[in-house]
């Protein structure tokens, strides 16, 4: 989750500037580069970053680390920190995988599996998951002193990847349906109308400890829409439409006549009214989401979504900053690692570095991959572009063994060579639903997907309701 927190304290790290090559090794990879159509670069990038899921996830329960450090040089025990959001994703991709056939439908299902029966033993508040567990113990891990509890937020995430597994499985063989069973009961578990404290809102957290001190309303708009979607598609556990309307929806408020570079927002953005929020806003939850031709009485999410990832685009482009290599095919503001003008990346209050929530009104010089690449189903020739020149020209600092690196500077010149699953993770679902639209089309036509959303008064003219 992109919570911007100051209780979240990452190791600083010194990342070395660009990586000296011999020339012929560059003009090989150039050449290389080059000879990929579109198609196969798209591919490329969708199996490498899978790989963070795969290869990489934590051992013993085969969920998401939290992030993934190539070198190994973890802080104390992060290692075995895993996300729930991220794992929902991350369970997302695996379904992706399967269907692209860099995986046998056996290995998917014994993973899943696994993931399952660690998902059923992991601690849970009222059904709710935590931001983070322990890989090994399936203890909450606290996000910070008093967000030790049950996460509505990251446990939406976790249930968009849940109900697509259940949805790809429920008509499979006698394994196949045991495998969608155990997930349809995790998904409806949930207590979602426990987070609205018996109040017209849907708090964020609840902790055992702090009960509701944390005092997180999900007012919009930001990227929380899923948990609204969720908790009225809730078979057992569902809200009342009015606490939708009333609270994210701030009784009508939450609209906006603003307009940036001639592109209406539609809907104002916390915080960011004026350009739009991090573009990971119109990634999260729209991972299952299918914002084509969705609309309810705010906002026509496919426009919306798709104006706000072209207003970054425009931003980047025009470069009021003048920052370096800013331009139509390296562009992309998101909540990623971040990288100071001497090129150290990690957690420092003091010198304002480590996390943060890239986008045009807090621009830091710093691209992240998943910005673009992620945004592919809004705007694919641009991400496509933006993805061939991270591949080509920026190879040595941004590509590694689960597919790009998590940020990177030109300013500063250097590259943030680390891993986190809230952003390897759209990257490989979005590749997948621009594709075959295969995750849009599981979430869509689950039956409480669709009452949920038609009880909140949401049409889609693509899925005939």
């Amino acid at each position: 989750m992109k919570k911007i927190v100051t209780s979240v304290c990452f190791l600083i790290l010194t990342i070395g500037c660009k990586t000296d090559t011999s020339k012929a090794d560059q003009t090989s990879k150039s050449e290389s580069a080059n000879q990929l159509t579109d198609g196969q670069l798209v591919d490329l990038v969708e199996k490498q970053t899978f790989k963070y899921f795969w290869e990489y996830a934590e051992p013993h329960s085969g969920m998401a680390r939290e992030r993934f450090f190539p070198d190994g040089n973890y802080p104390e025990n992060d290692a075995h920190i895993v996300a729930v959001g991220g794992s929902g994703f991350g369970i997302m991709s695996i379904i992706a995988a399967m269907n692209q056939g860099y995986i046998t439908k056996e290995a998917g299902i014994e993973r899943l599996d696994k993931i399952a029966d660690f998902l059923a033993t992991a601690d849970r508040f009222h059904g709710a998951w935590p931001h983070w567990l322990h890989g090994v113990t399936g203890k909450v891990i606290p996000f910070g002193q008093k967000d030790n509890g049950g996460d509505i937020v990251e446990t939406a995430f976790l249930c968009e990847g849940l109900i697509c597994v259940r949805e790809y499985f429920k008509n499979g063989d006698a394994a196949e349906k045991s495998l969608a069973q155990k997930y349809d009961v995790l998904w409806k578990g949930v207590d979602f109308n426990w987070y609205t404290n018996k109040e017209q809102k849907l708090y964020w957290h609840w902790s055992p400890n702090y009960a509701w001190a944390m005092n997180f309303p999900l007012e919009g708009y930001n990227e929380c829409l899923i948990a609204y979607v969720l908790a009225s598609a809730s078979p057992d556990h569902g809200i009342n439409s009015s606490v939708y309307h009333d609270c994210w929806g701030r009784a009508g408020k939450i609209v906006t006549k603003n307009r940036k570079f001639g592109l209406p927002l539609y809907l104002k953005h916390n915080g960011a009214e004026e350009f739009g929020g991090p573009l990971f806003w119109t990634h999260y939850s729209y991972a299952g989401l299918d914002p084509h031709e969705l609309s309810d009485r705010y906002a026509d999410y496919w426009k919306m979504n798709t104006n706000q990832v072209k207003i970054d685009y425009e931003y980047c482009v025009k470069n009021p900053k003048k920052f370096k290599c800013y331009g139509p095919d390296y562009w992309g503001l998101t909540a990623s690692y971040s990288i100071n003008s001497e090129g150290t990346i990690g957690y420092d209050s003091k010198k304002g570095i480590g996390y943060n929530a890239h986008m045009p009104n807090n621009d830091q010089g710093v691209i992240s991959p998943t910005a673009a690449i992620s945004s592919i189903v809004y705007t694919p020739q641009e991400s496509i572009a933006a993805m061939r020149n991270f591949y080509q020209n920026y190879n040595e600092e941004l590509w590694g063994v689960a597919g790009f690196y998590d940020a990177h500077s030109c300013t500063a010149k250097a590259s943030a060579k680390q891993y986190l699953a809230i952003d390897q993770g759209p990257m490989v679902v979005m590749i997948e639903n621009y594709r075959s639209g295969l995750l849009w089309k599981l979430f869509m036509n689950a039956p409480e997907v669709k009452q949920g959303l038609l009880k909140l008064g949401f049409h889609s003219g693509k899925y005939s309701f």
